[in-house]
């Protein structure tokens, strides 16, 4: 910050190549009062929480149909693996292919690409389980739902969580790009537009926004992290 105020005050930088810290804070206080900003922000935070909420709800039960069953594993965790090591942009062109260019493609290219990690940490947590605790619900003759409820997803719950804020970045990533193609609205597509007019300015306004969206997100994360497993003691403790 300190290199780029200087340079720019001192004309070092090439404004065309890097717009000065104060004409950026004049792009972002324009943007708001012409109300693009918060346009463009409304639709993008709808798209980034549709695609979130779906890929939770499928990755979390994909995990535990995995997690709990050697069947559900052997069908499921191939394929998630194989996803895992497919980048969800490079699947974009085909996802254009099956579902055009318009929301559809775009929620669900976000929602692909938070399933792996929701998936990955949840089962893993699904699977280190102490068995001691498996016994022991076996020994008080617990009903499937009650060993479910009270010790399957309590005890999957830190590895849900930590999948969650690796989720939530992926998530704020992937609707970056998407939003790049062929979209009328977002900060995406304002950062697109700004592009092509050479608005270094308005760039680095979506550019930071993005940022704090994504420090918002997984601070949000963290406090909700801390609530829940207050019982549990860390090193941080």
């Amino acid at each position: 910050m300190l290199v780029w105020v200087i340079g720019s005050g001192l004309g070092w930088i090439d404004p065309r190549i890097l717009s000065a810290p104060w004409t950026v804070i004049e792009a972002f206080a324009r943007l708001i009062e012409q109300g693009r900003l918060q346009d463009n922000f409304a639709t993008s935070a709808t798209r980034a929480l549709l695609g979130l909420s779906v890929g939770l709800v499928i990755g979390t039960l994909l995990a535990v149909i995995a997690g709990l069953s050697r069947i559900g594993e052997a069908l499921i965790d191939g394929p998630v693996q194989i996803k895992r090591a497919i980048p969800t942009l490079a699947l974009i062109p085909l996802l254009i292919l099956w579902f055009g260019i318009g929301e559809g493609m775009k929620v669900t290219t976000i929602v692909l690409a938070v399933i792996v990690p929701v998936y990955i940490h949840t089962h893993n947590a699904l699977r280190s389980i102490d068995s001691r605790y498996v016994e022991l619900a076996e020994t008080l003759r617990m009903s499937r739902k009650d060993f479910i409820f009270e010790v399957i997803l309590p005890g999957a719950l830190p590895g849900f969580l930590l999948g969650l804020r690796f989720a939530v970045t992926l998530c704020w990533v992937s609707l970056v790009v998407v939003e790049q193609i062929n979209a009328t609205s977002g900060l995406g597509y304002m950062i697109d537009l700004a592009r092509n007019y050479g608005q270094t300015d308005v760039i680095l306004v979506g550019l930071t926004v993005y940022v704090l969206l994504g420090l918002v997100s997984d601070g949000l994360v963290r406090l909700l992290e801390r609530r829940v497993l207050s019982w549990r003691r860390t090193l941080a403790n």
